[in-house]
């Protein structure tokens, strides 16, 4: 919500209303590939609902695999003649395939971080002996699969530095193997995890063993693996009772005596729990935070837990509580709920380094142990700053800085003096001073005033005419922050406008933003996506003919929604792994962590607003829908591919226009990070060549030299 709502001028919606009205012309649709229909009724709370294409939940039946083969093999018929693919694919390979760094983490003056030189495909895993020692590689995925389809990332790292858990990955899925390092000799232990779901991993400060977090059918559970023992025997630390709508994380004080457990109810981010365990004294799993209704995250310093809040602060706050006498009296405020919402903290040189939102841009602020304020790292561009990377025992701190058209940098901070020097910085062909981002406030539906980036070529000319990528997530209290995004850099390079609006749901202005876009109130999030649309067109950037509009997961219902309850909307879609039936997306994978989200069809009330929004079942036959290009993948562990794969069926079936509709299936990829980069510039080139192809942009010449890098943004270092 903005500050001053009475500042910004509100459009003319009725105008809008007509010009968003346009129709797409009503044309014979391509001739698809043959999907069969046979049509499954549920009767819930007295309501039958039809489903025509419920063989196709069905992942691994041959007449599956049969019609999904179909479907790569009619996107890439009709898309093969279509100029442009491999100079788009050529200008994401000279932004993706550069040299790339992770931020490092130091154990026992040992610096762990990922590195990807600018001829590989994947992260490998490095160390570095002391801040100037030489780089050497620890673990490299490479050889793993022939196709780079295998990757590597740490779990966690003992307090020495002299063992590390590293985890692997088939393709794009969320499940991992993991395996133990001896990091002087370079050797595996013996030790071996089986494929599963790890929220996080902890290594005991001894080496003995570690603690890890996994999700189980019958809901979270947190075990200690003993390092030469057999994981089927590893003993359970706690999880028993909870279901599988929760999850948990588990975490260790530095000095080894804590060990931190957090409940979360659902992935909704409204309730939390906190226990801890003594190891020193061997005691119980003891309660301190579990009858409040609100979310709490912590970490340790020596006996003192230090948690975020949003209880009784929508903007959140921070407080301390000294684990040797947790009772809620005595609990401090150490950091008060301000204008700006807190979006995250660390421990590190003794002080807390918190991360602030203020209108949807990252500041952040150091403060004592005591929450007297010490100063503040500011930037003079608008951009993301990554949360500091730090020790309670140690000044070194790590952070990240990047926006849309300015890759990430790593910057060391001494949290003691103040002192921030640039660590390391990619070499990216992106002339960024070309570019120019500013900060818009639009009214919603409602009369919300809701923010929105927009990023654009300075002096670009408003005619009403321009090709815009809107995108947006809206939910779980994910921030969509100034994040660098090489599809923005090609899109804008090309005279084209990215926006990217701070939809209801998510967390950008606090938990009053995410509850009024949630549960019954989802529909705002939807709302406010259209409205961004309206405003765009009604202050000249473009019109519905040069609208595409893109989202993944959650942002794939949202777009899912748009083109049911808006189909003269925009132009194009991209639905990159959605959730698109919502009567039944919870009996799936981990679906049900999402039920404090969304709600569930299997509750009258919730069934209600579910199926009145619900994109699976608001597709009418016979509406001209936009060109739509749905994107999944069989490794999606974490939304189900059939959503996709339904959509496509009925979405082909029922549109009366000849704008295509298809599908990109990947038998390999999935939801979670971990593809090659080739992998990724081969996908987004097909994305970016399917929206250029739709709204008749012209594709950036073949021959085109890259722009060279120019100096960072970011300015000097501040101290």
């Amino acid at each position: 919500m903005s500050r001053n709502p009475a500042s910004v001028p509100r459009p003319a919606l009725p105008l809008l209303a007509l010009a968003l009205a346009v129709a797409l012309p009503a044309l014979a649709a391509p001739a698809y590939p043959p999907s069969r229909v046979e049509v499954v009724r549920d009767t819930l709370h007295g309501v039958v609902v039809e489903d025509p294409y419920r063989w196709l939940e069905d992942q691994k039946a041959p007449e599956t695999r049969a019609w999904i083969d179909a479907q790569n093999r009619f996107r890439e018929s009709l898309m093969a003649p279509v100029p442009g693919f491999d100079s788009i694919r050529a200008r994401f390979a000279q932004l993706l395939k550069v040299d790339a760094m992770g931020t490092p983490v130091e154990r026992g003056g040992r610096y762990f971080f990922t590195r990807r030189r600018a001829d590989q495909d994947l992260n490998v895993l490095c160390v570095r002996r002391g801040l100037r020692g030489k780089d050497e590689v620890l673990f490299d995925p490479h050889p793993l699969a022939p196709d780079h389809s295998t990757s590597a990332l740490f779990m966690d790292y003992s307090p020495d530095g002299r063992l590390v858990a590293i985890g692997t990955r088939e393709g794009g899925a969320d499940e991992v193997k993991v395996l133990f390092r001896d990091v002087d000799t370079g050797r595996d232990l013996p030790d071996r995890l089986p494929l599963m779901r790890y929220f996080n991993f902890v290594i005991r400060p001894d080496r003995s063993g570690a603690w890890y977090s996994i999700y189980t059918p019958e809901g979270p559970r947190v075990r200690f693996h003993e390092l030469g023992a057999d994981p089927a025997q590893d003993r359970l630390v706690f999880g028993e009772g909870y279901g599988a709508d929760k999850f948990v994380d588990v975490a260790l004080s530095e000095e080894g005596r804590w060990l931190l457990f957090t409940v979360y109810f659902g992935s909704a981010g409204e309730r939390s729990e906190l226990w801890v365990k003594d190891l020193v004294a061997d005691g119980p799993v003891m309660p301190v935070i579990k009858d409040l209704d609100g979310f709490f995250t912590g970490a340790i310093a020596g006996d003192r837990l230090y948690v975020q809040t949003n209880w009784q602060a929508p903007k959140s706050r921070i407080l301390r509580i000294d684990l040797r006498d947790p009772a809620r009296e005595r609990w401090q405020q150490v950091v008060p709920e301000g204008r700006g919402v807190i979006e995250g903290f660390a421990l590190a040189g003794g002080r807390l380094c918190v991360n602030y939102l203020e209108d949807v841009v990252s500041k952040v602020r150091v403060f004592a142990a005591d929450g007297g304020p010490l100063r503040e790292i500011s930037f003079p561009t608008p951009g993301a700053v990554g949360t500091l990377n730090g020790r309670w025992a140690s000044n070194e701190a790590f952070f990240t800085f990047q926006s849309f058209v300015v890759p990430r940098s790593i910057f060391r901070y001494d949290v003691a003096t103040g002192k921030r020097t640039e660590f390391w910085r990619p070499s990216v062909p992106v002339a960024s001073e070309r570019f120019e981002t500013k900060q818009v406030w639009y009214a919603s539906k409602d009369g919300t005033r809701v923010p929105m980036f927009i990023v654009q070529k300075k002096g670009l000319p408003l005619d009403g005419a321009r090709p815009v990528y809107l995108t947006g997530y809206g939910g779980f209290t994910v921030n969509m922050t100034p994040a660098y995004d090489a599809n923005a850099v090609l899109w804008v390079e090309n005279g084209g406008v990215y926006a990217q609006p701070n939809l209801r749901g998510g967390a950008e202005l606090g938990e009053e933003w995410h509850r009024a876009g949630m549960l019954e109130r989802k529909q705002n999030v939807f709302d406010d996506f259209i409205a961004a649309a309206a405003w765009l067109v009604a202050n000249r950037y473009t019109n519905p003919t040069k609208i595409a509009i893109e989202g993944g997961s959650n942002g794939g219902l949202l777009v899912g929604a748009a083109l049911t309850q808006r189909p003269g909307l925009c132009r194009a879609v991209i639905c990159t792994y959605p959730l698109l039936d919502m009567l039944r997306y919870d009996r799936f994978l981990i679906a049900k962590l999402w039920v404090p989200e969304y709600g569930s069809a299997e509750d009258s009330a919730q069934f209600a607003y579910l199926r009145a929004y619900s994109p699976y079942q608001n597709v009418k036959p016979g509406t001209a829908y936009p060109a739509v290009l749905f994107v999944t993948g069989d490794s999606d562990t974490r939304v189900a591919p059939l959503h996709a794969r339904k959509m496509t069926a009925l979405l082909q079936a029922s549109t009366s226009s000849d704008r295509p509709v298809l599908l990109h299936y990947d038998t390999k990829a999935g939801h979670s990070s971990g593809r090659s980069v080739s992998k990724t510039v081969e996908d987004d080139a097909v994305r970016m060549q399917f929206l250029f192809w739709q709204l008749g942009m012209s594709p950036p010449a073949a021959a085109a030299a890259p722009p060279s890098p120019i100096d960072s943004p970011i300015g000097k270092p501040n101290r």
